[in-house]
């Protein structure tokens, strides 16, 4: 192999090396103490703008904690109006303030590799039994661990960006699943990517 080969080679590795660190999803589960060391600024500002806490919910969330990467599938239902505590003059529209949410909130994401895999909006009726809620958007939510959900959690809440989803968001579901087939492959399609490159500038 040429040291030119190598040239191109040994940092495409590299790359992918420091991409599957960031990415992660194999740790190691927190201690107690670990947990109540993030859940303590949580609980300090459990009560959003609307008067709900969802500290519980948390709490339900982390005691399954394994250490591995899950996904969060989210369905919601907007409001009619968007609904801005005193002090913040947005506008009325709710999936404004939704589209404020989501792109302050991706960088966050991404800081502690945490990825936004699915989002999709509602485009039509099928199959509605009566009595049941009306969703607008389905999003799916890849963490990286429980432990980065903690801390994505602390930085958005501390920082506020919260108070658009909940201005936005009149009723929401959001639960942790496993999936049982998926065609996305991240690690995979990002390898991929990376040896493409490759071929090509050798």
């Amino acid at each position: 192999m040429s040291i030119s080969t190598l040239m191109v080679i040994l940092p495409l590795a590299a790359l992918y090396v420091a991409f599957l660190v960031w990415y992660g999803g194999r740790g190691k589960p927190m201690s107690r103490d670990e947990i109540e060391r993030l859940l303590a600024p949580l609980r300090e500002r459990a009560q959003d703008h609307t008067g709900q806490s969802h500290l519980a919910d948390i709490e339900r969330l982390v005691a399954r904690d394994d250490g591995r990467e899950f996904v969060l599938h989210n369905v919601i239902r907007y409001r009619k109006k968007a609904l801005y505590p005193p002090g913040y003059d947005y506008g009325d529209s709710a999936t404004a303030a939704d589209r404020r949410y989501y792109k302050a909130v991706v960088p966050y994401l991404l800081r502690y590799g945490n990825l936004p895999v699915f989002v999709a909006r509602r485009s039509g009726e099928f199959v509605e039994p009566d009595g049941i809620d009306r969703w607008d958007v389905v999003a799916m939510v890849r963490y990286r661990s429980l432990r980065d959900f903690l801390r994505f959690a602390n930085a958005v809440t501390q920082d506020r960006i919260t108070v658009h989803k909940w201005a936005a968001i009149e009723n929401t579901q959001i639960f942790p699943v496993k999936p049982l087939m998926s065609l996305v492959f991240v690690r995979g399609a990002v390898g991929v990517l990376l040896a493409a490159i490759g071929l090509l500038l050798t």
